[in-house]
C-alpha cells in the first residue's frame, strides 16, 4: 500500500486555531484555597509528604510522572513552586504534556476541538507548534540534549541558534544530517530564531529548565499532532526521546527509599517505568549491587481502579481491574503502592500544601 506523503500537508497559522481555553483562566493559583478532599485522600496526601520528606532528606529520588490533563487543567504554577522549593527531583511526560505547555507558554491558549478539526482536515494542523517543536529537538540533539531539556531551553531563552549548512557538512553525526537535511528542505534559515514565550513564567517545561530539574518526555510516534506538520521527523523525535529514556533511568537509579508519583498517566508512567525499573535492575544486578528497593509509589487517578481493592495484591484475570495498566503495572514494581482516586490537580494543590508547612 502507498504510504501518503506527509511533506505535501497544508498547516495553518496557530492563530487562526479556534483554541478553546486561555492561559489566564486556567491557571491555578497555589495560594487559593484548593477543593476540600476524602478521607481517604487526605491520609494519601499526608503520607506521600512525610515519604518526599524522608526521600529527599536522604538523597533519593522524588519522580512526578503525569499526564498531558495536568497541565491542561492548569497545574503550571503548582508544579513551578514544587521545583522551586527542591521537593521533585525528575518529571516526565508524553508528547501532548509539551505540546499544551508549549501552547499555553508561546500562544497563551490551547485546546482544539478534535471532532471537528479531523472532519476538515485541520486537527493538529498547526504551523508554529510543529515546526518550533522540531526546531529545539533537532537543534538540541547537537547538544546531546533530549526532548524534554531542548524543548525548555528554547521556551527559556526565547527561541533556538541553527549552525549554517557548511558547518554542519563538515560533521558526520546522524543528528547533524537530520538537522542539514531539515534546514535544506524547509529553507531554514542559519543563525538565530527568535521565538517569543511571553507567558513562559508559567511553562512547566521552562521552569524545569530554569531550575536544574530532569523533566523527560515519552511520546509515541503518531500520537501527537506535531505528526501532522511536513516537519515531521520520526527520526529526530526517536533520538530525543531515546535520550530521555536513559535519563529517566537515572531517576530511577537513585529511588532506593524515593517516591515515585504517577498523577493522570494512564498509559505512558506505567509504561515506561517498568521497563527503566528492569533496566536498572538488570545494570545493578551486573555490577552485584541489590535492585532498586524501599520506594512507594503514589498512583492518582479520578477512575476508581477498576473497584478493586489494590491493597490487597492483583485481581485475577477475569476482573476488569486486572487491565488497568495504571494500577497493574506499579503495583509489581516492589516497593509500596497507593492508590488515590482524586482529581489530579486536588491531589498536587494538597500535596504542595502539606510539603509547605
Amino acid at each position: 500500500m502507498k504510504p501518503i506523503d506527509l511533506s505535501q500537508l497544508k498547516v495553518y497559522p496557530l492563530a487562526e486555531r479556534d483554541s478553546m481555553a486561555g492561559i489566564e483562566e486556567t491557571l491555578i493559583d497555589p495560594t487559593h484555597t484548593p477543593a476540600e478532599l476524602s478521607p481517604a485522600n487526605r491520609v494519601h496526601v499526608t503520607r506521600c509528604a512525610a515519604d518526599i520528606r524522608a526521600a529527599r532528606e536522604n538523597g533519593a529520588s522524588v519522580m512526578y510522572i503525569y499526564g498531558a490533563h495536568l497541565i491542561k487543567n492548569g497545574a503550571h504554577l503548582l508544579m513551578e513552586k514544587l521545583m522551586a522549593d527542591g521537593w521533585i527531583t525528575h518529571l516526565a511526560t508524553n508528547g501532548a504534556g509539551v505540546i499544551h505547555d508549549w501552547e499555553w507558554a508561546h500562544h497563551g491558549r490551547s485546546t482544539e476541538c478534535v471532532r471537528a478539526n479531523v472532519a476538515t482536515g485541520t486537527f493538529g494542523a498547526w504551523e508554529e507548534t510543529g515546526r518550533c517543536l522540531h526546531l529545539a529537538i533537532l537543534a538540541g540533539a547537537l547538544k546531546d540534549e533530549g526532548f524534554g531539556q531542548s524543548v525548555g531551553r528554547m521556551i527559556a531563552e526565547d527561541g533556538v541558534t541553527l549552525p549554517t549548512l557548511a558547518e554542519l557538512e563538515r560533521q558526520t553525526s546522524p543528528a547533524h544530517a537530520e538537522l542539514f537535511q531539515a534546514m535544506r528542505q524547509h529553507n531554514l534559515a542559519e543563525g538565530r530564531h527568535e521565538i517569543s514565550h511571553e507567558w513562559k513564567s508559567s511553562s512547566v517545561l521552562g521552569n524545569a529548565f530554569r531550575h536544574g530539574v530532569s523533566l523527560t518526555v515519552h511520546p509515541g510516534i503518531g500520537y501527537d499532532i506535531i505528526s501532522n506538520h511536513p516537519m515531521f521527523n520520526g527520526a529526530a523525535l526517536g533520538r530525543a526521546a531515546g535520550m530521555d529514556f536513559a535519563t529517566f533511568g537515572g531517576a530511577v537509579e537513585g529511588l532506593n527509599d524515593g517516591v515515585v508519583l504517577s498523577v493522570g498517566s494512564a498509559i505512558m508512567g506505567p509504561q515506561v517505568f517498568e521497563k527503566s525499573l528492569s533496566c536498572v535492575n538488570n545494570l545493578r544486578l551486573q555490577a552485584n549491587r541489590d535492585i532498586v528497593q524501599n520506594h512507594s509509589f503514589y498512583v492518582v487517578d479520578i477512575q476508581d481502579g477498576g473497584g478493586w481493592d489494590w491493597t490487597i495484591g492483583e485481581p485475577p484475570k477475569d476482573n476488569p481491574a486486572y487491565y488497568l495498566r495504571f494500577c497493574k503495572s506499579y503495583a509489581r514494581m516492589g516497593g509500596a503502592m497507593h492508590y488515590a482516586q482524586c482529581d489530579n490537580i486536588d491531589f498536587t494543590h494538597h500535596l504542595l500544601n502539606e510539603l509547605s508547612k
